[in-house]
């Protein structure tokens, strides 16, 4: 039973079916549990919970979380969707001006070459036991040069607002690969056109940047995790082989000198055909999961080739890194 002692309401003045209509489409795109009964609508995502239902000439709408971190997410969520679906909602309570939901700002510690492929960036901040779980991934916010960090917060809808414009800020999502109580190791790929990489080989140290997550859902719990990647996945490739409890089998496509122990682990092998390598798996059942990650046209075709097989949405993966 989940603790979702937490809670808000908010208020749409006028009943309109655009905000079923709305969580109805957001619970199909998500793959997510939603409960219908006569008295409304009830969506379930990340331990919480929300509730659409009748009231008066308008609507109610009731969250409720496990803690105070993951109300104001839901809330920052829930009010987006409906505001994308030209409805205001009128909530409780909004900490407006406070950072946004989930985010931490931390300083770079240090920079290194892992390997000829990947840098290996350390993280210190207060706030780091939380990346340890809920997900695999987080989103690094990195202020543009010669600028002061302008961070998201909660604009009064209880929307957060991202700076834009001069202020924006490079985005992009990384596997935690290690970490402690105060810090978080993620490695980078090496490559040209890399924003990161350039940030990182600048000389970061000290700096303060924001982390957002974890995300990106957790290590399928299979009886059988099969995984392929490429060597943007290796990261994610190399925590599951952790995290996986049972057996796991992984075929990477990546330079044997950035392997590091991968390179020794009987679990994986190296091939440069990842969908040939995905073509030849034997038969499958509903107690397996099959994850893919690599370039948008390789993820598609993977995601076509398992569909084919007849696999359901929730024994497979099949994710776009770049491209």
């Amino acid at each position: 039973m989940f603790d979702r002692s937490h809670r808000s309401r908010g208020r749409i003045a006028h009943r309109s079916g655009a905000a079923a209509v709305a969580l109805k489409a957001r619970a199909a795109a998500w793959d997510l549990p939603l409960v219908e009964t006569d008295e409304g609508l009830c969506l379930f995502l990340w331990n919480c919970e929300l509730r659409l239902t009748p009231e008066g000439a308008g609507l109610r709408i009731d969250l409720a979380a496990p803690d105070q971190r993951m109300l104001a997410t839901l809330r920052d969520s829930a009010s987006e969707l409906f505001d994308e679906a030209g409805l205001a909602v009128a909530w409780d309570h909004v900490d407006t001006g406070a950072l946004a939901p989930r985010l931490s700002l931390v300083r770079v510690l240090s920079v290194m070459r892992r390997s000829p492929g990947f840098l290996r960036i350390r993280l210190r901040g207060a706030d780091m036991p939380r990346f340890a779980q809920d997900g695999l991934h987080f989103r690094l916010l990195i202020p543009p040069p010669g600028r002061a960090p302008v961070w998201p917060r909660i604009g009064a809808s209880g929307r957060t607002i991202w700076p834009d414009g001069a202020d924006a800020m490079h985005r992009p999502v990384y596997t935690v690969t290690g970490q402690d109580q105060d810090w978080l190791d993620f490695d980078a790929f090496a490559h040209a056109d890399s924003p990161t990489c350039d940030w990182a080989l600048a000389g970061p140290q000290g700096q303060q940047v924001g982390i957002t997550g974890p995300g990106g859902g957790w290590c399928p719990d299979a009886r059988r995790l099969f995984l392929f990647g490429d060597q943007t996945a290796l990261p994610a490739i190399a925590r599951m082989l952790v995290l996986a409890r049972g057996r796991v089998r992984a075929v990477l496509r990546c330079a044997p000198e950035d392997m590091g122990p991968l390179a020794n682990d009987r679990r994986v092998i190296a091939s440069d055909d990842l969908l040939g390598a995905l073509a030849l798996l034997g038969p499958l059942d509903q107690n397996d999961h099959v994850w893919f990650a690599g370039p948008a046209n390789e993820a598609r075709s993977a995601r076509r080739m398992l569909r084919d097989r007849g696999l359901d949405k929730t024994g497979y993966t099949a994710a776009a890194y770049w491209g």
